[in-house]
């Protein structure tokens, strides 16, 4: 991809004041994400990995070094062009599927005739079409979190922030969120940063895999991955893949 790139760190800096107390969260983030990228965050628990997802979300400062999002001919505001997907599906339990789909056009005021057709045709999207009435206690957590995938593109954002979204997941389940959620991002035409400590799955999962050491999050390296899409699972058996995540290992000080 080439142009001006949708969001750039140059030299990020996040520090967290307790009293007279410092605590460094990220000693210098720089990289670049190009519109309709899935980027892979990937490094130790306790790196910083969180903490920088919250900054683009616009939900934390930075305080140093240049953070920017969006690009001249489009303007970005956070509150309205971020969706955000976390761990836990955090469906609220007393409102249907459809309902917690709507909730951030609801609270952004958006027309919601033109809304809940929308989420209609998310759900479909995420394969949940004949869920829309249910409750989320009578869905599996692999299908909650593609009702929570839904959810962060119903008002159709910019920028969709996944933090460790598979991470409570069995093994086989969340292979197959990964796969869907490939599926998902071609059909959907979204940029999305997609933190995990996963190697395996941020290597499977992205264009682009940047890797954070130990906290203060400092980027060890941001490297492009050269593998075809639609990807399969038994791509991860070949001999490039396994190139890419030993690299990823290394950097870590993990082999």
């Amino acid at each position: 991809m080439t142009g001006e790139p949708f969001i750039h760190l140059a030299g990020v800096t996040k520090i967290y004041r307790r009293g007279r107390s410092e605590h460094p969260a990220i000693s210098d983030a720089t990289f670049d994400v190009m519109a309709g990228e899935l980027v892979s965050l990937v490094g130790p628990s306790g790196c910083g990995k969180s903490t920088l997802l919250k900054i683009l979300a616009g939900l934390h400062r930075h305080d140093g070094g240049e953070l920017r999002i969006g690009t001249g001919a489009h303007s970005f505001d956070p509150a309205r062009d971020v969706g955000m997907v976390f761990q836990a599906p955090l469906l609220l339990k007393w409102r249907r599927i459809l309902e917690n789909v709507l909730l951030p056009a609801e609270i952004l005021g958006l027309p919601m005739a033109a809304a809940r057709e929308r989420a209609r045709d998310l759900l479909a999207l995420v394969g949940l079409t004949g869920n829309e009435d249910k409750y989320p206690y009578e869905l599996s957590g692999g299908m909650q979190q593609r009702a929570a995938i839904a959810r962060a593109l119903v008002h159709d954002p910019k920028l969709v922030l996944m933090d460790e979204p598979f991470g409570a997941l069995d093994a086989l389940t969340r292979e197959k969120m990964n796969l869907e959620l490939l599926r998902i991002w071609k059909e959907a035409g979204k940029t999305i940063v997609f933190v995990t400590h996963g190697i395996s799955e941020a290597v499977f999962l992205g264009t682009r895999v940047v890797v954070l050491t130990a906290g203060p999050a400092r980027m060890a390296d941001n490297f492009r991955i050269e593998l075809p899409y639609p990807r399969t699972l038994d791509i991860k058996t070949h001999e490039r893949f396994g190139e890419y995540t030993r690299r990823v290992y290394k950097l870590l000080g993990m082999e």
